[in-house]
This record gives C-alpha cells, sequence and structure tokens, in this order.
C-alpha cells in the first residue's frame, strides 16, 4: 500500500468511526462480502457472517437512536468511550500489516481523527437539540449517516481526494469547537436561569 493510501484508509477509518462506527464495520464487512473492495487482511474478521450480524444489529439501532432528540445526545456521551478507541484500533489494524510501528503511528493517527469528528458531531447536536422542533436533528442525522459512508468509500478508492476534504473538515472543526463549547456552556447558563429551576 503506497503512503498515501495507507494515510487516507487510517485517517478515513478514524474519521468515520467517529461518527458512524457501527456503520463503518457494516459497510466494510458488506464491501469485502461483495467483492467491491479487499480489506487488509487484518480487517477482513469484519466480513465474518457472526461479526455481520452484530455491527448490522448496532447500525440499525444507532440509525434510529440517533434520530431522536435528546436521547442523541446521550447516545454520544456513552460512545466517546466507544468511537474514539475503536477508530484508532481499526486504523492500527488496517495498517498493522506494514509493521508494528506503522501500525502504532497509524492508530495514534486514527484515534486524534476519530475524537475531533466525535466532538465536532456530538457538540453539533448537543446544540441542534436545544431547538424544540425535531426536523434540523432529523436533517443533521441523515446528513451524517450518507457523509461517514461517502468519505469512507473516498478514503478507500480516492484517498488524494479524501485527505483534502480531510484537512478542510480539520481546518473547519478547529474553528467550529471553541464556538460549539461556548454554545453549550450558553445554553446550560439559560437552562439555570429558568424561573422555578433550581439555580
Amino acid at each position: 500500500m503506497d503512503p498515501i493510501a495507507a494515510v487516507a484508509m487510517a485517517a478515513g477509518l478514524g474519521w468515520a468511526s467517529g461518527v458512524r462506527l457501527y456503520a463503518v464495520l457494516f459497510f466494510l464487512g458488506v464491501l469485502h462480502q461483495a467483492s467491491i473492495y479487499t480489506l487488509p487482511e487484518n480487517l477482513q474478521v469484519l466480513a465474518h457472517p457472526t461479526v455481520m450480524a452484530i455491527s448490522g444489529f448496532l447500525f440499525f439501532v444507532e440509525f434510529f437512536a440517533d434520530k431522536i432528540p435528546g436521547f442523541d445526545s446521550l447516545w454520544d456521551a456513552v460512545h466517546t468511550f466507544i468511537r474514539i478507541p475503536a477508530g484508532a484500533l481499526l486504523a492500527a489494524a488496517a495498517i498493522a500489516g506494514g509493521g508494528p510501528a506503522y501500525g502504532i503511528a497509524a492508530g495514534l493517527l486514527g484515534g486524534v481523527v476519530a475524537a475531533g469528528a466525535h466532538f465536532t458531531k456530538s457538540g453539533s447536536r448537543a446544540l441542534i437539540n436545544a431547538s424544540p422542533e425535531p426536523f434540523s436533528n432529523w436533517a443533521a442525522s441523515f446528513s451524517e449517516d450518507t457523509l461517514t459512508l461517502a468519505g469512507l468509500w473516498a478514503a478507500l478508492k480516492y484517498p488524494l481526494v479524501f485527505l483534502v476534504l480531510l484537512a478542510m473538515f480539520i481546518l473547519f472543526a478547529l474553528w467550529l469547537l471553541p464556538r460549539l463549547w461556548r454554545g453549550i456552556m450558553n445554553v446550560f447558563a439559560g437552562i439555570r436561569q429558568v424561573p422555578g429551576k433550581p439555580g
């Protein structure tokens, strides 16, 4: 695997896992099973029927859980401890065939990118949930479903294009995350000031 493809795969697995982990696991298994894309040897276990049954079930659950305003933020909070390590492990496993050093480097890259994607997603959704109507939540969720699979496909098939898009995402996330944090703090401050609520 050439260096650009390796970096794109590691970063792509991390980024997509930070947004939709179970969709990534299931999608990779489907691609390998259907002979559309041959996974690296260490990831071919994702195409095992048992793994696909569980990842497919979790993908189904997350698809609907992520579209329930309020519950999606609870789901994101719990998955802080799942998506980020999983993104690191997937990235490391994908590149580990090149040697332990490459596997560790890929794991670090995948974990950092997964964390950035996860916190950008979860912070955005927490602010969206401050709105009483559900439509913006649903629009955001369906957009994330589509972008995750499209981004992962780009990482696998068009690595250079993906890396350019990822660089743009990172710059956007660095600009957005402080604003999301301030927005979330303002929402909590507003809740504390509601009459009848304990201060």
